[in-house]
């Protein structure tokens, strides 16, 4: 296993810049952000790490590409962000990819993005993606399919004769394609997947700093070593990008976990259809980002990290 540690200044420089500018931009946060985020380059932090290759199979080293430090990601020209008018992520259940979700983007839409059973391969040189965005459109897909416990000892076989069209609202050539058991740990898989492609719509680039949500991932236990949350780098891009208070984030967040969910009121986008359906939502995976979570808001709160069971 190789680890992959830059300097506490290289950190340092990655997250806050030397650019005066943003440097003060840094320096207005809440002083509980700061702290935060400071984690990132504290050698002895219990709450990011360093990034840790297993095999050459993994992201970083098969696929090698510039990192994206805060001040790279704050003067991308290309870079889009919400506004009043754009500022809703839709969530689109499909059998077709990223030019079928293009047409169906509603005029109100920061993004969409595609969840699908279907196996994704983009090009014929990969073997599969967990999921795929495209930053200018504003559209992404992702993939349950190799989330399911069964996937690998499952075996389909059989090959189109004849291409056919069919209407986009029929989903009958999907009958009795493979679905799996809604578990806890493919709830956790398929939100690491769809924040880290949401992420790349918001302008974030693959990480190479820490340990973080938006490091790439080749395989699928490459994809279970990589946390659900952000490094502190790629927090403030995201944060930069469409505003939040972390604190009250962080306590969303548990309260999603929790499932005490009534004192968030829910909006339903006028363009998404209310199934009478109640699914119920595994989260014993969760338990061990609860804690990071909780630890994290001790630190932001300057507070002691009280003992609590679940």
């Amino acid at each position: 296993m190789q680890t992959v540690r830059h300097s506490e200044q290289t950190l340092k420089t990655a997250l806050i810049s030397k650019n005066p500018a943003l440097v003060s931009q840094y320096e207005k946060l809440d002083a509980g952000e700061r702290r935060l985020m400071n984690q990132a380059f504290q050698p002895n932090s219990d709450l990011f790490g360093p990034i840790t290759v297993h095999s050459r199979s993994d992201w970083i080293t098969s696929h090698p590409e510039d990192p994206q430090d805060f001040e790279q990601f704050f003067s991308d020209p290309y870079r889009k962000t919400p506004s009043p008018e754009k500022r809703s992520i839709y969530i689109q259940c499909i059998g077709h990819i990223l030019k079928f979700l293009k047409k169906k983007k509603p005029g109100d839409a920061f993004c969409i993005v595609g969840v699908t059973m279907i196996d994704l391969y983009p090009r014929d040189s990969w073997n599969f993606v967990f999921g795929q965005a495209s930053l200018t459109d504003g559209v992404g897909i992702f993939s349950f399919a190799r989330y399911g416990s069964d996937f690998y000892s499952s075996r389909y076989e059989g090959r189109v004769k004849k291409p056919q069209k069919v209407s986009s609202s029929d989903y009958s050539v999907f009958d009795n394609y493979y679905i799996p058991e809604v578990t806890s740990v493919l709830l956790l898989r398929s939100c690491k997947t769809l924040t880290h492609e949401i992420g790349h719509i918001f302008g974030l680039r693959h990480c190479q700093w820490l340990a973080c949500l938006m490091q790439g991932s080749n395989h699928l236990e490459e994809a279970d070593r990589r946390p659900l949350n952000l490094c502190p780098i790629c927090l403030r891009k995201l944060q930069c990008a469409i505003g939040f208070n972390i604190v009250e984030r962080y306590k969303a967040l548990v309260r999603w976990i929790d499932g005490a969910s009534a004192d968030t009121p829910r909006v339903t986008p006028k363009h998404s259809r209310e199934d009478d359906v109640n699914l119920p939502k595994p989260v014993e995976a969760f338990k061990e980002w609860k804690e990071w979570i909780i630890k994290c808001l001790a630190v932001l709160r300057k507070e002691e990290p009280s003992n609590r069971s679940n």
